[in-house]
């Protein structure tokens, strides 16, 4: 299939109010299964199965199967930043031009972005990486350097565990709140499971909103100086 018939593919699949909310609700990073997705929708089980069967042939989700239950994600990042730039783009065009990103400030200070931290939060732990030269952009791709991995070492990470899978360790993936860049990649999404260990972050239920406790509101502070 030439890439211009993909495209239009994919457009036409986004394109659908009811695809649209089950793609939303999976990037909060979870797996749900065929009715908590058409719940999510307000379709029908047979349609959201049709609906799902669609964007899974596609590639734009992966299912896993447990037991008697399947369960759908986002088929991996490429997709969420598609997405997250989408959002972007028909937030302006939805909005007064002097109106960015959501409305919930519970979404502008942090959420999910697949597996990453996005929102205010996001941002400026992308930015303080870069002002202390954690990380770098080189050849269009963002570096984590050696004084980073002394800092990400210290944080409890095993950055020689995330060398070994096969997604890039930094990617920049541009926040469409903040209209600047947070961080995504291996290393993005460890330090968001960190961040939820640690209990300076808590998920929401039924959201992409990531709850900021009062410790996390002053470890983050302190993690961005």
């Amino acid at each position: 299939m030439d890439t211009t018939a993909s495209f239009n593919r994919i457009a036409a699949l986004i394109g659908d109010r009811a695809r649209v909310d089950m793609l939303t609700a999976l990037m909060a990073g979870r797996a749900l299964t065929a009715t908590e997705l058409a719940d999510h929708a307000g379709v029908a089980r047979p349609t959201a199965s049709a609906h799902l069967a669609a964007l899974t042939g596609a590639g734009l989700l992966e299912v896993e199967k447990q037991g008697r239950h399947r369960y759908f994600r986002l088929a991996n990042e490429d997709v969420a930043g598609l997405l997250e730039g989408l959002m972007g783009v028909a937030h302006r065009i939805a909005s007064a031009p002097v109106s960015t990103g959501p409305v919930d400030p519970a979404l502008r200070q942090a959420r999910a972005c697949y597996d990453h931290l996005a929102g205010e939060w996001g941002v400026r732990i992308h930015d303080s990486f870069v002002r202390r030269g954690f990380l770098r952009l080189e050849a269009d791709a963002l570096q984590l350097t050696y004084a980073g991995r002394g800092f990400i070492a210290g944080t409890g990470i095993d950055l020689d565990a995330l060398a070994r899978s096969r997604r890039p360790l930094c990617r920049a993936c541009l926040d469409w709140s903040e209209r600047r860049h947070h961080l995504a990649g291996a290393l993005g999404a460890a330090l968001l499971e960190r961040y939820l260990e640690l209990g300076w972050l808590r998920r929401r239920q039924h959201s992409r909103a990531l709850a900021v406790t009062a410790r996390g509101q002053r470890e983050l502070a302190a993690f961005t100086e």
